[in-house]
């Protein structure tokens, strides 16, 4: 749809598209039959791949054991034979480069041989290495311009897929990008680091308490919820802050929102149900194991959820899921946003980090079990996440900042910037009898009777869930609540694991100590509970189980003393800190170089968001709003002067007019005075980001209000732009 279409001409083409037939009578595959169809999976790789090879790789996959190189020909070949079965044409080496997006260049498998005809053709290595260009991708300062050279890397614990767009195939092979100074320059390889790392210090704590005795390895795991909105997809092209921001950078407050809380959970609408069940079949193609779907907490806002997964298949798994609500949608004349804020007013999106830690036999380390009090092990993995929590909490939050979650965190639908656990009444009680002396109880939910025989009993938990918490214990894991729908949740993860990590290290090193070369289960007992007593007293300060909205716990959380990073500008720093670059640096997750590219990265994203959002308003304002006013300013005027033309006297009127060229004044001013803000610049990226916060950002507000109070006046056929009221409610 052309961007000139008016907006009553885009609403009635919405229109057409939300009556006609949502759900079409076409056969489909079964369930069991679909899932991982497109997937070079265990079983795929069991089938064609020699005994001993399908062994050695499945070592690398499940025990991180060193890739042998010597087996890269013989899978290469079978994977060709796979893909082309199947319709592949090309291959691919699929990395998520410090975007936050993936980034692919397809090969063709074809090969001319010299007499005319050409074979098809994958080497062992082209699947293990590939080389594209790595001067055009960012890497704050790792690499010149002028350097271009990169390389990808196959990562085997990652499953390859297939990727279908149309005719076409691709053979996608998830890998690691990397600079050829063999810096990272990717979202994968940290996070590999990282899982490595807690692995690591993990195991030293199971081997201490020796009940896995045939654990290998410990895997992070993770569930990563997804919210995003649908909105009809002409209406999405008549708005150009959301074409250029992926949100409406103006928008006046419709006279129903989200107050009579009647969207969440309700009936799914038909054309935004036929959407779901696609995206859910792709996935399901792809091997991603996404489990549920319903309408969230704003209009037009609905939530995707999957199983949890080892922490860098459910990552990669993540992109894929987001990149898929993005394609499949258009199908459904729909547009999907994932920006964490893109209605003022209504609730914004994120994406609920549910994280846990578990063995490579299958045994979830943060199970409590039916009396925790006595689970030590379990005590001592929660006291690991309580402590690197409160040492790193500001690192926490600079993980999931940016200039799109600044206008989510600590508002009524997103937890707040300050990183606090929610325990719940269970964990509380059991780490205060630890803190005072020895826990004698775990307290039980017990069940609920609803009154109604016909009602069955109802199982209750030992505590109730707190969405007010950026850091939830919620049964068996952690939800890190705070991530913005629309980053890669590698980074996060990565961080998390990393602090985890060192808390473990901390742990273990005082556990062995004090165990000594001859322990005993008695020593064992004693050590664990003077260690555990002393983390509780240390760190019980991150533990909040109140409203975190409330101004009484900003206030309390001030005197406890724990970081309060408003926004951004005060979060990202804390990435390029000594303290920092010290805590990746110990666990060989990130270089110091490696650290601040990231940071720098960060700040020049936040920088760059912020301009062209500036730069985007003022052209709305001035060749869109301001002609609809003063279209409408003509027929005041026109409207006053006949009037009183015909010996009619039009105060009222007249004052209605004049007001309302002092509204259309302001709206001039306003967007002189961004012009203005947005032109100042600092050579310095990080006194640049403070400017434009301290000076872009409030001018951006005040021109807002300016076209927000014109849309409320200015008349319906002469506003151009697809209203709160159009885009929130023609689904």
């Amino acid at each position: 749809m052309a961007l000139t279409r008016s907006r009553l001409d885009a609403v009635a083409a919405a229109t057409a598209w939300r009556e006609r037939t949502s759900l079409n009578g076409e056969k489909r595959t079964r369930l069991e039959e679909l899932f991982g169809a497109d997937v070079f999976s265990e079983r795929v790789m069991r089938e064609r791949l020699p005994k001993d090879v399908f062994q050695r790789l499945g070592r690398t996959i499940k025990n991180g054991e060193k890739l042998d190189p010597q087996l890269a020909d013989i899978v290469a070949s079978a994977m060709k034979d796979w893909a082309i079965e199947r319709g592949a044409t090309h291959y691919t080496h699929w990395f998520q480069p410090l975007t936050g997006l993936t980034a692919e260049k397809h090969d063709s498998f074809l090969h001319p041989d010299g007499t005319g005809s050409a074979l098809t053709q994958f080497s062992g290595s082209a699947l293990v290495q590939g080389e594209p260009d790595a001067s055009s991708f960012p890497s704050g300062g790792l690499r010149a311009t002028f350097e271009a050279r990169g390389y990808t890397a196959w990562d085997p614990t990652s499953p390859v897929f297939l990727n279908r767009s149309g005719e076409s195939v691709t053979l996608c092979v998830p890998t690691a990008f990397v600079s050829w100074t063999g810096e990272a320059l990717d979202n994968k390889t940290p996070l590999l680091r990282s899982m490595q790392a807690l692995s690591e210090h993990a195991m030293r704590i199971v081997s201490v308490f020796g009940n896995e005795s045939r654990a290998a390895r410990v895997n992070t795991t993770v569930g990563p919820e997804q919210e995003y909105f649908l909105v009809d997809r002409n209406l999405y092209f008549a708005r150009p802050d959301l074409l250029l921001c992926d949100r409406t950078l103006f928008g006046a407050k419709p006279p129903k929102g989200q107050q009579l809380e009647d969207h969440y959970f309700g009936s799914i609408p038909g054309r935004v149900l036929a959407f779901m069940a696609e995206v859910e079949r792709e996935l399901y193609r792809l091997g991603v194991p996404v489990k549920t779907r319903h309408n969230e907490v704003a209009p037009a806002q609905f939530e995707i959820a999957p199983i949890f997964e080892n922490a860098n298949v459910a990552c990669d798994h993540q992109m894929l899921l987001m990149e898929t609500l993005k394609r499949v949608a258009p199908r459904y004349g729909l547009h999907c946003i994932l920006h964490e804020k893109p209605f003022a007013g209504i609730n914004g999106s994120g994406k609920h980090n549910n994280w846990s830690m578990a063995t490579d036999t299958g045994v979830n380390l943060l199970d409590p079990k039916a009396e925790t009090h006595t689970n030590m092990q379990f005590l001592v993995f929660v006291a690991a996440v309580m402590r690197a929590v409160d040492l790193h909490g500001d690192l926490l939050r600079a993980a999931i900042a940016s200039a799109s979650n600044d206008h989510r965190l600590g508002a009524n639908e997103a937890p707040p910037a300050i990183m606090s656990i929610f325990m719940g009444d269970m964990l509380a009680d059991i780490l205060e009898q630890i803190e005072t002396g020895e826990p004698k109880r775990t307290i039980k939910g017990g069940k609920l009777d609803l009154g109604a025989h016909t009602f069955p009993e109802l199982l209750r938990d030992a505590g109730d869930r707190n969405r007010t918490s950026p850091f939830a214990f919620t049964g068996n894991k952690f939800e890190f609540r705070a991530v913005g729908s629309s980053q890669s949740s590698a980074w996060p993860n990565t961080v998390l694991n990393t602090i985890v990590a060192d808390s473990l290290d901390a742990i273990a090193t005082a556990l062995e100590k004090a165990l000594g070369k001859a322990p005993t289960p008695a020593k064992l007992e004693s050590a664990v509970r003077d260690l555990l007593r002393k983390l509780v007293k240390q760190h019980k300060r991150v533990i909040f189980n109140g409203d975190g909205y409330s101004k009484a716990w900003h206030e309390e959380a001030e005197r406890r003393g724990l970081p309060h990073l408003r926004d951004s500008v005060e979060a990202l720093p804390v990435i390029a800190s000594k303290k920092s670059v010290e805590l990746f640096g110990r666990y060989d997750v990130l270089s110091k170089a490696e650290v601040e590219s990231r940071y720098n990265i960060a700040v020049e994203k936040y920088i760059k968001q912020m301009t062209i959002e500036a730069e985007v308003m003022i052209s709305m304002a001035r060749t869109l709003v301001l002609p609809a006013a003063l279209q409408h300013q003509k027929r005041l005027a026109d409207a006053v002067a006949a009037t009183e033309a015909a010996g009619v006297r039009v105060s009222t009127q007249r004052r209605e007019l004049e007001a309302f060229v002092a509204l259309c004044d302001r709206l001039t001013i306003a967007a002189a005075e961004l012009e203005k803000a947005s032109d100042s610049h600092e050579e310095d990226p990080a006194r640049h980001a403070r400017l434009i916060r301290d000076n872009v950002r409030p001018a951006m507000a005040t021109l807002r209000a300016a076209v927000d109070d014109l849309e409320r006046v200015v008349s319906d056929d002469l506003w151009t732009l697809p209203t709160y009221r159009d885009l929130l409610y023609i689904r």
